[in-house]
């Protein structure tokens, strides 16, 4: 009875999101779908600072969908004047944004219970997690794959050659040739992520076949 007290509390997006965690995910890798996501916020004080916008895409087999993917931007009572030269999105501007209470339903109708890639994962999570926090809900209950960390797995293990702690989404690009013309905007940050994932996955099938139990 307590844990039916507890989810009754819980909005009908939340329950329809939480109900789809009941299905298996498929087991052939090429029929997966990946929700590569990222977001601008205020700064990278998980607590204290927010999200300014959130983008996102979907990749199943290998291919990006073009014709589906998601950007909002959030409205701000919080705002820290020092990160707007790294994401140009300024108080007062003309995007049309809505509130972290619209933002999070439709983000969680477009990611379902699909697997999350993001690049330096922890972050981006946390950031919507808390947002999750702030309107009275769970965390997020999906699969989350992190670039930062697949990359090293491609990398050719040498006494001569250190790997770097963490490698930035601009080692990414540099390191695959991908443009960086949207660099800093959510969706464009996606957009990169994306592309570095494919190559990633590229780049482990050489070493072994791909399964989701390989990239965890």
């Amino acid at each position: 009875m307590g844990i039916f007290n507890r989810s009754a509390k819980y909005p009908d997006y939340w329950k329809e999101y939480v109900a789809l965690f009941r299905q298996s995910l498929p087991t052939e890798f090429d029929q997966l779908t990946f929700v590569v996501l990222d977001t601008e916020t205020t700064g990278f004080d998980r607590t204290n600072d927010r999200i300014l916008s959130i983008g996102a895409l979907k990749l199943k087999g290998n291919r990006i969908q073009v014709d589906d993917m998601l950007e909002m931007y959030i409205t701000q009572e919080a705002f820290n004047k020092e990160s707007v030269p790294i994401h140009g999105i300024l108080r007062n501007s003309k995007q049309d944004c809505i509130s972290e209470e619209e933002a999070i339903p439709r983000f969680l109708k477009y990611v379902e219970n699909h697997i999350i890639v993001a690049h330096h994962a922890g972050f981006d999570m946390g950031m919507i997690n808390n947002a999750l926090k702030r309107i009275g809900l769970p965390k997020l209950k999906n699969i989350c794959l992190d670039t930062g960390v697949l990359f090293k797995k491609t990398l050719i293990k040498s006494y001569l050659v250190q790997p770097k702690d963490h490698y930035s989404l601009d080692d990414l690009a540099e390191k695959f040739s991908i443009s960086k013309k949207d660099r800093h905007t959510a969706l464009g940050d996606a957009y990169i992520t994306g592309i570095a994932f494919l190559k990633i996955l590229s780049k482990l099938k050489e070493k072994r076949a791909l399964s989701l139990k390989n990239l965890k």
